[in-house]
């Protein structure tokens, strides 16, 4: 059984202990730099605790999974071997969403008990993380998975808080003490939780065949674990027939083999507030790439469509859903050096025939212009209807020669809807398609086995622009924190038409963004998604050369990442590399703040910096930004001045 093959990858260091201590009921397993200590204690059940440089961060947390037939492997179980093991060593990720290397360094304890099954914790120096372990040769279901997350008294959270188990999984970050969240209130995942001076995001990683998590409320310093059951029915909405459903529940979470590995249930742990955009537990935690050829693998920049709904302007043609209008949106791609064109919602001639065209539009010729023009075409796709025929639509996608796809609607976590992710990553790929994962959960390490998952929605983004206020400066400054620690967010920023609260207003069809011009153009540094969506109208962005200039010289991936300066919620400053240049963004909440940039990072000789900062007239007109260039050099320091909802993006090269 591979998973009980205690082997190191290429250059690790391995060791591994025989359990002389095999009875014992209490364990330690301490981080490489043995700041972060986990407890684990095994009696009639099995609880964990973790503290950091000794101060608690996670108090006694009972755990347990619930198999029919079988009853909690946990409970009276005989412990038969512990094995410890330790691992230093590097990856080279197929899509750099964060680094083009990526150090793994842990510590592993492995307990297997006399029922077939075993539980493995692992540290990192940035978190903990633990999982069930099964090596039962037989079909088994679960009914229940068990887990108590407390915290020391007074512990905050910035919760995620649902409203039901069907969700899209935008959510704003209610803050709370985590004893004030009453039982029947629930968060999706990821989730923060402040214990003194110590941040904790907790998430899951390598989630396969298994109903995702969500954290409930107890009403005391700490949370219990929550699914969604099995789905046994589901029936068309009325008034959404396509994309919406009624769904009944089962008592049983997932039908599934007994040998195999459970989710990863992670906690990653710092006192620095950086070192939560710079984690990468998640893709660390889950299985390696499948894929044979990954050569074909393009991150990449999108020219969008469907937040601007088409508005296209200064042309000589009737804009709309039409042939006529993504050709122009291909020009302004190609123009800019941007690598893809999306056709959103309305291209098929109905939403449930994804092979059927809309009249007005014939992707053959788009496919065929765009190639021409260096641009590649990717096609929208409800989620319902391409699960009915997923091999050959995506098979025929293939053959129309488009890039990938963007299915959506998936709006839930139950084990039927996690392995739909599975199949249509695994799918995709076998055609050569890039995956865009919307209206659903957020990623749990999907992308690091099959890396054509290049993004996922699964935020509270710009597109909530068009009927509501809620994408607000603290808001979007808070995203990196939490929802980014999971991974690639697509949340599609670009937005050119900028205001704040005093004179913001809501419009569909040209909506406007919270914050000023500058904190939206700052988020090409700071949000990562290897598809990187520009959601203006081609039209608005000709009409502002010098913006959409800039713009477009931001890759959407980075050999490195350094966090220069952060405060959860309040302000982000980020370096990224791609290649020699440097590309920097700050972000900050509705307060102004003034920052430093410590240019120490880059190398000998001197660079041109040139930035797009906030206006002198920003504060009252968010639209107002300078450019301007300086020559700078190791060592320097520079302040830059954030207005309030306000922004600083960067570009250095060589000179």
């Amino acid at each position: 059984m591979n998973h009980l093959r205690l082997l190191a990858p290429h250059g690790a260091l391995l060791v591994c202990l025989a359990a002389g201590g095999a009875h014992a009921e209490t364990f330690t397993l301490q981080s490489p730099d043995e700041r972060l200590t986990v407890s684990i204690d095994v009696a009639q059940s099995v609880s964990w605790s973790a503290t950091l440089d000794k101060a608690p961060v996670i108090t006694d947390s009972t755990i347990g999974l619930t198999l029919k037939g079988l009853g909690d492997i946990t409970q009276d179980s005989k412990l038969i071997s512990v094995d410890r093991n330790q691992v230093d060593t590097s990856h080279t990720p197929v899509v750099k969403h964060k680094s083009a290397t990526i150090v793994e360094h842990y510590r592993e304890l492995s307990l297997r008990f006399d029922n077939d099954f075993g539980i493995d914790f692992r540290a990192y120096d940035d978190g903990v993380a633990y999982r069930f372990v099964g090596e039962y040769d037989q079909p088994i279901t679960v009914t229940d998975e068990t887990m108590a997350l407390n915290f020391p008294a007074g512990a905050s959270t910035l919760f995620p808080e649902e409203e039901s188990l069907i969700s899209h999984y935008e959510r704003l970050y209610v803050p709370a003490k985590v004893a004030d969240i009453a039982p029947e209130r629930f968060a999706s995942l990821p989730a923060y939780i402040g214990v003194n001076d110590i941040n904790i995001v907790f998430t899951e990683a390598d989630l396969y065949d298994y109903p995702g998590l969500f954290l409930y409320g107890t009403g005391q310093d700490g949370f219990s674990a929550g699914f969604t059951p099995t789905v046994t029915e589901a029936t068309p909405m009325a008034g959404s027939e396509d994309r919406n459903q009624n769904l009944s529940f089962g008592d049983t979470l997932a039908d599934t083999q007994g040998e195999r590995t459970f989710p990863w249930r992670v906690a990653v742990i710092s006192d620095d507030d950086g070192a939560l955009i710079e984690s990468q537990l998640v893709w660390l935690l889950s299985r390696d790439n499948q894929l044979a050829d990954n050569s074909w693998i393009k991150p990449g920049r999108i020219a969008w469509d469907w937040y601007n709904a088409n508005n296209l302007f200064d042309v000589d043609f009737k804009a709309g859903i039409n042939t006529q209008t993504y050709k122009a949106y291909i020009d302004f791609a190609a123009d800019y050096g941007l690598e893809y064109v999306i056709l959103d919602e309305g291209w098929t001639k109905t939403t449930t025939n994804l092979l059927e065209m809309n009249p007005d539009i014939d992707v053959h010729e788009l496919v065929r212009y765009g190639q021409s023009k260096g641009v590649e075409i990717i096609l929208w796709a409800l989620w319902g209807p391409l699960d009915k025929d997923y091999e050959n639509i995506l098979k025929t996608y293939s053959e129309w020669g488009v890039a990938g796809i963007k299915t959506d609607f998936m709006q839930r976590s139950d084990q039927y809807m996690v392995n739909f992710y599975e199949k249509i990553a695994r799918e995709a790929a076998k055609h050569e398609l890039l995956v865009d994962f919307h209206g659903g959960f957020k990623p749990t390490g999907l992308r690091r086995a099959y890396p054509n998952v290049m993004t996922y929605e699964g935020v509270k983004g710009n597109e909530n622009n068009k009927w509501s206020a809620d994408i607000t400066p603290e808001h979007t400054v808070t995203l990196p924190f939490i929802r980014m620690v999971a991974g690639p967010m697509d949340f599609t920023p670009g937005a050119l038409r900028n205001a704040h609260a005093a004179n913001h207003h809501i419009s569909h069809y040209r909506p406007v963004s919270l914050g000023t011009r500058a904190h939206q153009v700052a988020m090409y540094a700071v949000y990562e998604s290897a598809l990187q969506m520009l959601c203006e109208s081609p039209s608005t962005y000709r009409r502002e050369p010098k913006v959409t200039e800039f713009i477009s010289q931001f890759p959407a991936d980075w050999d490195e990442t350094r966090v220069l300066d952060a405060q959860v919620a309040d302000y982000i400053l980020v370096a990224r590399r791609k290649g020699d240049n440097w590309y920097i963004g700050a972000m900050t909440d509705d307060t102004a703040r003034t920052l430093t940039i410590d240019f120490s990072f880059l190398g000998e000789g001197n660079f041109n910096l040139t930035a797009l900062r906030d206006g002198i007239n920003t504060e009252h007109f968010a639209e107002d930004y300078k450019i301007d260039s300086q020559t700078v050099k190791a060592g320097d320091k520079l302040t830059i001045n954030l207005a309030s909802g306000g922004g600083w993006a960067g570009i250095v090269k060589s000179r």
